[in-house]
């Protein structure tokens, strides 16, 4: 690869995303674990005196390999980011199973208590009454998707409920239409939806980052005394990280309904397909194209081609 090149890929490997999703949590991580190392951990007596006198000691070699250091272990834990969200939505081994039983019933009992909220009084509701039942209702429908889809983690929940929700009332089935709508998305769409997305994978990179660093804490400070509640700080910035990863994903899925508002119809002309002319006749449509994306069912598609410039040929 030229020299050039090569260039042009590590600037822009090194994004936006990449520093705020996976490197600066890694540095911090890292810092902080070599920090109670530099102090005397593992050992019965800790002193950070010790370890800021070995850390103004470094050398900028010493500097240039730890964040070198950091950056490779980052490229190389980036392609797990899928995994982690797929983990903190619920995708558990089987050997779960009782726990994930447990979460899930523990998730529809929230998903009641929203559900009991959102019903109004059956005589003369106040307006406090139906904008309590509006919010409850509200909440019920970005946080939770129907009973019988429901997740054991709230982030899970957050998603399902958007895959359920977004292009629904108008047929299309998101997890098949979406990735084949947002190559077709304007930019102005394009840039609220991976901000969002972004957000979610930073928070969610945060809250796993932390609590391995919370785990790997507690194997080093076993002896040394008090300092042993040290990682419950890490643990509760895991947890603010989660719950704002849950409200990323909220906001994520309201970026997605937004796009099948916008743009359904230029999906509808990319595949060359007629466009519907009432809201029926648009259901039909995406349900069997959603269909044939996901069964390939076979649909008897009729084409309609833009029609050629004047004195052109089809």
């Amino acid at each position: 690869m030229k020299p050039e090149l090569l260039g042009s890929y590590a600037i822009g490997a090194v994004n936006r995303r990449f520093l705020l999703m996976g490197y600066l949590p890694s540095l911090a991580a890292g810092f902080f674990l070599l920090v109670l190392v530099w102090a005397g951990a593992p050992g019965s007596r800790i002193s950070f005196a010790d370890a800021w006198h070995t850390a103004s000691r470094l050398s900028a070699g010493e500097l240039v390999v730890l964040v070198l250091g950091t950056m490779l272990v980052t490229l190389l834990l980036h392609p797990l980011q899928l995994p982690l969200v797929r983990v903190l939505e619920g995708a558990w081994p089987t050997f779960m199973a009782p726990v994930r039983r447990w979460c899930v019933a523990r998730q529809r009992a929230r998903r009641r208590v929203l559900d009991t909220r959102s019903a109004l009084p059956p005589d003369n509701p106040t307006r406090a009454q139906v904008q309590a039942a509006g919010e409850a209702g509200l909440q019920m429908r970005r946080r939770f998707p129907p009973h019988e889809r429901v997740m054991p983690s709230a982030l899970g929940n957050a998603l399902a409920a958007m895959e359920h929700r977004a292009g629904s009332a108008y047929g299309w089935d998101a997890t098949v239409a979406w990735p084949r709508l947002y190559p077709l998305v304007s930019e102005q769409t394009r840039a609220i939806v991976d901000d969002r997305r972004d957000t979610m994978d930073t928070a969610v990179r945060l809250a796993c980052t932390a609590f391995v660093t919370a785990a790997a804490a507690v194997a080093l400070l076993w002896r040394s005394g008090g300092w042993i509640l040290l990682p419950l700080l890490l643990l509760s910035v895991s947890r603010i990280a989660y719950r704002g990863a849950v409200g990323a994903a909220v906001a994520y899925g309201e970026a997605v309904e937004a796009a099948f508002d916008l743009h359904r119809f230029d999906l509808v002309a990319a595949l060359r397909l007629p466009l519907p002319a009432d809201h029926a006749e648009e259901r039909d449509q995406a349900k069997d194209v959603s269909a044939f994306w996901r069964q390939r069912k076979p649909v008897p598609f009729t084409y309609r081609h833009a029609d050629p410039p004047d004195g052109g040929s089809q």
